[in-house]
């Protein structure tokens, strides 16, 4: 074999053992890239998980704390709203105060502890000791020679007495529909005394309202539909204005809708000289319209309602129409002074004036039929706020009757009025401490009158 051919051999060998060497670790080293790759892999994955671990940890945490925060916030908005306990001490209510009512009712109870002192003395007369008229101002029991009065002024009476106080319970409920529903009941003192004056001044509980609302509607016993409570200007006495003012709180069915109210009252005849009739085959019918803003309130209502007699014994057998219009409201003249006054007329609404100074009718035997006491009655109050402790308010009030005195007779009410300032003192919240100067005149038919002089201190904690 020539050297040119043994060179020939030998190239293709050499790169055949070259190929054989050079393979196992190409092979080798593609095989430790691949390991290295899927180790990297494997750690990027093991990483993504411990994120995605951290991750929900960190959620479930916030979650965690969320609800801690929320759980502490509340538990700090009840203990602002409840007065510490001593240590060791339990607060006495653990369940609701209304186990019976819908769940997320709730329940409030309000009113005052107030006691009145007076000095009353009248010109022609004396008030009798068991006398409503000496617990607060009624002006028809106001002596008058001839009527009630024996025409000698009487010596200074004094009075204590806390049988206005009073309390209220109420219950108040919204539903997931909107729709509201609730119930209020009130009670004061000024029942029949079941003691007497000598020791325990014992005197029973009365029945003040009593009503349940829905939504627009309300039934049960409240203030009158005919007569406007918020604008009573404040008094030391239990009603103020009572010659001019219409109050009355009776069983009825009402529905509001804005300023708008229509109700269904309880009638009661009220005779002249006769016990009441209480025979009306309708209840009264009341309609109000109010408005209200930032300079006060003003209201117009009247009142539709039939009279009736029908007395077995008598043989009294009579009806009638009746009714009569009001309006009134309170004047917001500035900052510290607002004006309240109310003006009513009308034919057989007498027992809506004034606690019932005058009853609505009279029966006319000789004509078989009823005689209506017409009416016309009004107040006037100035309110001036020297401070928002110091206050103090002057008022006058006035009815008129129009009688047939040949039916009547010549004793019955003609006409009362009465004046009054007073000062109220507030030294602190729901605190009132007040005194009032009142002097009032009663004039019957015929001409003759009487008056009546009270000095009156009051005081209130409401609550």
């Amino acid at each position: 074999m020539n050297r040119h051919m043994l060179k020939t051999v030998r190239r293709p060998l050499a790169a055949a053992l070259f190929l054989a060497l050079v393979a196992p670790g190409v092979a080798f080293a593609e095989t430790a890239r691949e390991k290295a790759l899927e180790a990297r892999v494997a750690e990027l994955e093991r990483q993504v998980q411990l994120l995605v671990s951290t991750q929900q940890q960190q959620q479930g945490a916030i979650t965690q704390t969320q609800s801690e925060v929320q759980q502490v916030r509340t538990v700090q908005a009840e203990r602002a709203a409840t007065p510490a306990l001593p240590p060791g001490k339990q607060p006495i209510q653990v369940t609701s105060i209304t186990p019976g009512a819908t769940p997320g009712t709730t329940f409030k109870f309000g009113g005052f502890i107030k006691a009145d002192f007076l000095a009353t003395q009248t010109g022609d007369g004396q008030l009798a000791d068991d006398a409503t008229g000496r617990a607060l101002y009624l002006p028809g029991q106001t002596p008058v020679q001839g009527a009630g009065g024996s025409g000698e002024r009487s010596d200074m009476d004094y009075n204590a007495h806390a049988k206005f106080s009073r309390f209220n319970l109420g219950v108040d409920h919204v539903a997931d529909n909107g729709d509201k529903a609730g119930a209020l009941v009130e009670m004061d003192f000024f029942g029949n005394a079941l003691g007497n004056q000598t020791a325990t001044n014992t005197y029973g509980v009365t029945l003040r309202h009593a009503y349940m609302y829905w939504n627009n509607w309300l039934a049960g016993q409240t203030w009158s539909n005919f007569m406007d409570a918020a604008s009573i200007p404040e008094a030391v006495d239990f009603v103020g204005p009572t010659d001019g003012v219409l109050f009355v709180r009776q069983a009825q069915v009402r529905y509001t809708k804005g300023g708008l109210s229509v109700a269904l009252e309880n009638p009661e005849t009220t005779l002249i000289g006769a016990p009441n009739s209480d025979r009306g085959s309708v209840p009264d019918l009341t309609v109000r319209y109010g408005w209200k803003g930032d300079w006060g309130t003003f209201g117009v209502a009247g009142l539709l309602r039939q009279l009736k007699v029908d007395n077995q014994v008598t043989g009294a057998d009579a009806s009638k129409i009746a009714g009569g219009l009001t309006l009134g409201g309170k004047w917001v003249m500035a900052d510290s002074d607002s004006l309240h006054y109310q003006l009513t007329g009308g034919e057989g609404i007498a027992r809506y004036v004034g606690l019932g100074i005058t009853a609505d009718s009279a029966y006319d035997a000789a004509r078989d039929e009823l005689d209506l006491t017409g009416v016309l009655a009004g107040y006037v109050g100035w309110r001036h706020a020297f401070s928002p402790q110091l206050r103090t308010n002057l008022i006058y009030a006035r009815s008129d009757y129009d009688n047939d005195a040949t039916i009547t007779g010549p004793l019955v009410t003609k006409s009362v009025q009465s004046i009054r300032g007073n000062v109220f003192y507030t030294p602190m919240p729901k605190v009132d401490i007040g005194a009032e100067l009142m002097y009032g005149v009663r004039e019957i038919e015929d001409g003759r009158k009487g008056d009546i002089r009270r000095v009156q201190f009051t005081t209130k904690y409401s609550f």
